[in-house]
């Protein structure tokens, strides 16, 4: 039996001033041991998992513990600073222990014994290991790897029998929207439930129509619909059948276009060469170097590759960069990044990626480059807006300096641009 069978939630959630959407109620009535929720945005989801949490945590048992896991702390935070708001104003009487440092809530039971509540985070899976679990909130368990929950989340709920509540917005057909599948099986420990956002009765429908017609329409289905779509969150399709190329070259009366995305912190500084065919020919990813002997690499290849027209990030720590590529005699040209010119910049390449107009090098000679442009993805923000980018733990600058090699061929149309007039 789980801990919350053994507890009346209903009379507990009616204490704390909870009353559950139709949707959220058949969360909470389920026993099951595996419930999987796979709802647009803004349908509740957060709120039910932080429920169930309380609800674990107040079963009358000797000691218990659980956690919240999302990809990262940040999302963690989302149920478990829910549940941390909703035990300040409603169990304060409750708590014996509140760390903030390693997000960690203890509470006094209905059987005066401690039931433990951490946060934790899947982009250090050894942090994962060891204990036994009473229960685990999955939050945005459609992005986290297939690992994270075979090899590390659900061996922890064995020996305690636990339940697991695993909640997110639909991303694609992966391991996630496989446990949905057998959530619609007719095997008695997994239930899984699909709605879309305008489920929520407290959400104005007009206001998500709205966003019907200013959203692309892969993304309202997605986000906003609730709905698993092949390939669905990527920015980039065709990214393997494009991945053809063989390293070339030089070769004589051949002109040569790159770009140039430099370090910022931990990230990679990436050069990328493509011809006149558009055909990526080299590919230089390297990071911790002085920046004059950067400088000096960079300009080596550019100089090697017929003086190829280069294209560099300015933002930041790119503007010194880029004074001295032109210093060195480069034939450099300046990219400032704003959030309209980052957007034009990866449409492009998604575009011509899409229409197969780059040759990319096979996947085995070039990974990192291929790994990133399948890893890159869509998302929308609290605020309603589409934001792109790499997911936690994922580097994007293979991409970033691919995007600005590819920006020359639809420059030439520009005479502004190699003017140096943006």
């Amino acid at each position: 039996m789980t801990t919350t069978a053994i507890i009346d939630k209903n009379l507990f959630f009616a204490d704390l001033g909870y009353t559950p959407h139709p949707g959220q109620q058949l969360v909470h009535d389920s026993t099951a041991s595996r419930r999987i929720l796979a709802c647009g945005v803004r349908w509740g989801k957060t709120r039910s998992a932080a429920m169930e949490a309380l609800a674990a945590s107040m079963a009358p048992v000797s000691n218990a513990i659980g956690w919240v896991v999302a990809p990262t702390y940040d999302l963690a935070d989302k149920v478990y600073r829910e549940v941390i708001l909703l035990a300040s104003e409603h169990l304060r009487h409750r708590i014996v222990l509140m760390r903030e440092s390693d997000r960690r809530l203890v509470l006094r039971n209905m059987a005066g014994g401690t039931s433990e509540i951490r946060a934790k985070s899947a982009d250090n899976p050894v942090s994962l290991l060891g204990e036994g679990l009473d229960w685990v909130v999955v939050d945005e368990a459609a992005r986290l790897k297939p690992t994270i929950w075979e090899g590390h989340l659900s061996q922890r709920l064995i020996d305690k029998k636990g339940w697991a509540l695993l909640i997110s917005t639909p991303r694609g057909k992966g391991w996630f929207h496989e446990l949905f599948r057998r959530g619609r099986s007719d095997d008695p420990d997994y239930v899984s439930w699909n709605a879309p956002s305008v489920q929520n009765p407290h959400l104005d429908p007009e206001v998500i129509e709205a966003e019907r017609s200013r959203l692309p329409q892969r993304v309202f289905a997605q986000e906003y619909e609730g709905k698993f779509l092949e390939g669905a969150g990527q920015v980039f399709r065709n990214v393997r059948e494009c991945a053809t190329g063989e390293w070339s070259g030089p070769f004589s009366r051949t002109h040569y276009a790159a770009g140039l995305d430099l370090a910022k912190v931990e990230d990679y500084s990436v050069l990328t060469i493509l011809d006149d065919d558009r055909r990526v020919v080299h590919f230089d990813r390297f990071h911790r170097l002085d920046w004059h002997l950067q400088v000096s690499r960079i300009s080596a290849a550019l100089t090697r590759y017929n003086m190829a027209r280069l294209l560099c990030d300015t933002t930041g720590c790119g503007e010194p960069v880029f004074e001295s590529l032109r210093l060195a005699g480069t034939n450099v040209m300046p990219y400032p990044f704003t959030a309209k010119s980052k957007s034009a910049l990866i449409n492009n390449l998604a575009m011509m990626l899409e229409q197969s107009l780059i040759t990319l090098p096979r996947p085995e000679l070039c990974p990192e480059l291929i790994d990133e442009l399948e890893a890159f993805e869509f998302s929308v923000t609290d605020s309603g807006h589409v934001r792109t980018g790499a997911p936690s733990g994922i580097h994007d600058d293979s991409v970033v300096s691919l995007a600005l090699g590819v920006w020359h061929h639809r420059a030439r149309q520009m005479p502004s641009f190699y003017s140096g007039r943006k």
